[in-house]
Parts: structure tokens; C-alpha cells; sequence
């Protein structure tokens, strides 16, 4: 109910998605998956548009199969308005040592830029993939 109140004076809103399969979101995050589909879900159910944002990391999210899966469930949020696939960076690696804070990606090299765009494009051609199959009803004759 928060949620929707809060929804009722935003414009946009811009989600990042870690990982959409559930059982490597929550290894990769320590949380649900669920509660952040179901937000965005909402988003679509008030009609407040939505940016999606997907961090491409080597060997943890830079799955084709994840990110067509990605894509199909972006496909369903008619308020969909924008997706970026961002290649994972390393600038905050001597951040978290600064604050001695141990950093789980450590050792995993920055993605390039081909590598989220492929990602990007995987994403659109699941979006596209669910898009072809909403049902709309056909007129008959008599519906005229």
C-alpha cells in the first residue's frame, strides 16, 4: 500500500535488476527476487513508466539465457520505457578496501562495452519474443 501511495506522485522510475534468475539473485544479493518483480509489476498496474538497468558482470550475469529471460519478463511491463544493459566497472574496488569492507567481485575483470551491448540485444529479442504473443482479441463482422 506504501508503495502505491508513493507511486500515485512519481514520474519515473528507474529499477536495476541484478539477475533475474531467482536462485542466483539471491546468491549474488542475499534477497528475494520476488518483492522487486512485484514492484515493478505495480509500476505497470498504475501506468508509472519504468527504466530498467542490468550491470553485465563477467562470469555471473553475462548469461544470453538469463538475459532473454530478462527480456521476456521487461516484455510483459507495458510501462516499459527504457532498458540498459551497463557493463560492470571496477571503480569501487579501492573504496571498499579504503573502508575495509571485503568486496565479493574481487578479481572479476570490468566488462567491455560489446559484451553488455550483446547483452542489450539479447534482452530486446526477449522483450520482442513475449510482445508477439499478447493476446488481442480479433473483430469479427458483427462487431463493427
Amino acid at each position: 500500500m506504501a508503495y502505491r501511495k508513493l507511486l500515485s506522485v512519481t514520474s519515473l522510475v528507474i529499477l536495476d535488476l541484478k539477475e533475474i534468475d531467482p536462485d542466483k539473485h539471491l546468491w549474488l544479493t542475499g534477497k528475494s527476487l520476488e518483492p522487486i518483480l512485484g514492484f515493478a509489476r505495480l509500476t505497470a498496474d498504475v501506468e508509472v513508466p519504468i527504466w530498467v538497468r542490468h550491470v553485465v558482470v563477467p562470469t555471473i550475469t553475462d548469461n544470453a539465457d538469463h538475459h532473454y529471460r530478462l527480456g521476456f519478463f521487461l516484455g510483459s511491463l507495458k510501462n516499459l520505457q527504457a532498458v540498459d544493459c551497463l557493463p560492470y566497472h571496477v571503480m569501487g574496488t579501492a573504496k571498499y578496501k579504503e573502508l575495509g569492507i571485503t568486496y565479493r567481485l574481487e578479481g572479476i575483470p570490468a566488462a567491455t562495452k560489446d559484451l553488455a551491448a550483446k547483452a542489450t540485444r539479447t534482452v530486446v529479442e526477449g522483450i520482442k519474443a513475449y510482445r508477439r504473443h499478447w493476446w488481442s482479441p480479433i473483430k469479427t463482422q458483427h462487431q463493427s
